[in-house]
């Protein structure tokens, strides 16, 4: 039986699911959440192992080859082995990675591994452990960097590294970063900070551009564009001239992708969004739990697809800002 794509009215396919699995974190990073008062999720509202699993069971039915685990913090979602297990179960050959802090990897990474775990992104803006408590507003950087060793022990790989650059905080940190990272055998990846932040504190002039990093790193480490790259991935990539690793700029607001966009997200509370930015989320949590056949579950998902937007829209006049933040849509 063929396979019927999630394809969107521009032709694009989806191929990508990100899957929230709590809005929760242990760290409370500046450009994410504020330091106090943020309004969890109640547990009832959290899509079950089962849920999270039966769903993306439809999702590799039509098309679907990789997915993420991200959050909030995934790993703070109380035995994350197990869904990892679930969903690999489902083909043992798919790509499935994770978006964390790090902070819990020393003791989880070989047990994610064994579930079926593949790669890992790790979350890491600075290497100065006083700036990393000013931004992350806990003192941890030995947590996150003994978590990124534990994860290389156990096999899983290519790690990269997602940084994220701010005006006036730690702008000065991709050269040292880039350094660091080609030493270790890391991939890192900049990240444009975007409006997605709870507090609504996003700021277009604290925004360190693509353009800027990348003058930074090709004046130290001289760079060029990686042949064979595929289109629909979110990252521009880079490799050194001198063959010590590659580097990706995620350039969301300078230079967006949407054009090539194959990705869908599942919030922790069953909500699908067709984009980081949409204003609109799709119900899927009621309609599994309403007794929906996964016939209809496919019929509903095709659907929310069929609307993605054609872009997010943040260079334009009418742009807003999702009321959600990025810990409560998922990265």
């Amino acid at each position: 039986m063929s396979v019927q794509n999630l394809v969107d009215t521009q032709g694009r396919v989806v191929r990508d699911l990100r899957i929230s699995v709590t809005d929760r974190c242990n760290l409370r990073c500046v450009y994410c959440m504020p330091a106090e008062g943020m309004p969890w999720l109640p547990k009832d509202e959290l899509l079950s192992y089962e849920e999270i699993t039966r769903f993306a069971r439809v999702c590799l039915e039509h098309g679907v080859n990789g997915i993420r685990l991200t959050g909030g913090e995934p790993t703070v979602r109380a035995d994350l082995p197990a869904l990892v297990r679930m969903l690999n179960a489902l083909r043992p050959d798919l790509d499935l990675s994770i978006t964390t802090n790090g902070l819990k990897l020393t003791a989880m990474a070989a047990e994610l591994r064994d579930a079926g775990l593949k790669r890992v992104n790790v979350s890491l803006d600075t290497l100065d452990r006083a700036r990393f408590h000013a931004i992350a507003r806990r003192d941890r950087l030995p947590e996150v960097l003994a978590g990124l060793a534990a994860a290389r022990s156990v096999g899983l790989a290519p790690i990269k590294i997602n940084a994220v650059l701010m005006r006036g905080v730690n702008e000065d940190e991709a050269v040292p970063l880039a350094r660091w990272a080609r030493g270790e055998g890391f991939e890192l990846r900049f990240i444009e900070w975007m409006p997605l932040d709870f507090q609504h504190g996003w700021s277009r002039e604290k925004l360190v551009p693509a353009a800027e990093i990348l003058e930074q790193l090709h004046a130290e480490f001289p760079l060029e564009v990686a042949p064979g790259e595929d289109p629909s991935a979110p990252a521009t990539v880079y490799r050194y001239l001198d063959g010590r690793g590659r580097v990706g700029v995620i350039a969301s607001v300078t230079r967006p992708f949407c054009g090539h966009c194959d990705r869908i997200r599942l919030t922790a509370d069953g909500q699908i969004r067709t984009c980081l930015f949409s204003l609109k989320e799709y119900d899927f949590r009621t309609a599994m739990r309403n007794g929906s056949s996964d016939e209809t579950i496919a019929d509903l998902l095709r659907a929310a697809v069929w609307r993605k937007e054609p872009g997010h829209l943040i260079n334009s006049p009418f742009f807003q800002q999702p009321e959600r933040g990025m810990s409560a849509i998922g990265g």
